[in-house]
């Protein structure tokens, strides 16, 4: 007699046993079915289970059996902040490669607390995550040599860790920082101000002011070359913020001064600022932001941008990721993808 189809309604789901006692036979037996062991059952056997499985509407658990062979198929993506429109854009190509994979995301916001990272290494054993993407935090050496002993792969995304033997993907960022600066002189800004968020551990960061600070000093060799300067914004200078765009005007002596932000945290504290004084970005004050967002072409005549290509950096990350785990043990890799000039009004 076949057995009735489970009703949808009814609470909980059928388990392994509820197969075997339906079809008369052990949980090895339906166990060695689900592993596709078909040799080992005789062929009415075979039959009996398969007919019983799909009367039953069974559906193996995917952590039971992940877990059963090692893996978890979850994957780890720590964000140093969550509130960044970077993490989030990042966050979501991540997600679609996994999806694509087969794997599930986890995501662990670090809220740029370095404290936090630690306890996002250590869920890769505590929850049996297969393997983490980190956009870091922490700049100890010994919290990566701890992580080490998991034998477990992790990707790098945007921040970097020198030492640290693991995959990293990022933007061009003096690529980026070329393509601002080229674009700023071709439209006659000749007086720029680079600011950013504290660079200090920041590796992504510190290359844009590295590579801002190189090109303007050779630009200050050339009759009509571009002058330049840097500055650091935190959520607590903003009223000094005001001020030193008041000083970028007054230095520029018949040059047009212009701003490029280093990130859309930058870029919302220099519109605010702007603001503050009554001036228009694209008229008293050029600018071009680092990170494109929904919200850059509603401020003002629209916010210039180099887009970083977020979608496939947390693609590339994911995959680099799900490469190492299904087993290629090749050199690490640095992969740097280009950004793109979105030009509005503000330049």
């Amino acid at each position: 007699m076949s057995p009735r189809k489970s009703d949808p309604s009814a609470p909980g789901r059928s388990t392994i046993a509820d197969v075997a006692r339906h079809a008369g036979v052990s949980k090895t037996t339906v166990s060695r079915y689900l592993n596709g062991r078909h040799e080992l059952l005789a062929p009415d056997i075979t039959e009996r289970v398969r007919q019983t499985i799909e009367a039953l509407n069974y559906r193996p658990s995917p952590m039971a059996q992940a877990l059963k062979h090692g893996r978890s198929r979850l994957i780890g993506l720590a964000v140093a902040d969550i509130t960044n429109p970077f993490s989030v854009a990042v966050l979501q190509g991540a997600e679609k490669a996994c999806q694509e994979a087969g794997y599930l995301l986890v995501l662990f916001n670090l809220g740029n607390e370095p404290g936090r990272e630690r306890d996002a290494l250590q869920a890769l054993t505590d929850y049996q995550i297969d393997g983490l993407i980190l956009n870091r935090v922490d700049t100890h050496a010994q919290l990566w040599q701890g992580a080490a002993r998991y034998g477990k792969p992790i990707v790098l995304v945007d921040r970097e860790q020198e030492g640290v033997d693991a995959d990293f993907v990022s933007v061009d960022n003096a690529a980026v920082i070329a393509l601002a600066l080229t674009h700023l002189q071709a439209r006659g800004w000749g007086e720029i101000l680079l600011i950013s968020e504290p660079c200090s551990g920041v590796s992504s960061r510190s290359a844009r002011r590295d590579t801002f600070t190189a090109s303007m000093a050779a630009h200050a060799a050339r009759p009509d070359g571009l002058r330049g300067s840097f500055w650091e914004s935190t959520p607590d200078n903003q009223e000094a913020l005001v001020q030193r765009l008041r000083l970028l005007r007054a230095q520029a002596q018949g040059r047009r001064p212009a701003v490029l932000a280093g990130n859309a945290v930058a870029t919302l504290r220099i519109a605010a600022a702007a603001q503050a004084l009554g001036w228009s970005l694209g008229q008293e004050l050029g600018f071009v932001g680092i990170d494109e967002t929904e919200w850059a072409a509603l401020i003002g005549p629209g916010l210039s941008t180099i887009a970083q290509p977020t979608d496939a950096l947390g693609r590339t990350a994911a995959r680099c990721l799900i490469e190492r785990l299904q087993g290629w043990d090749g050199p690490t890799r640095r992969i740097e993808l280009p950004g793109t000039l979105q030009m509005r009004g503000s330049s």
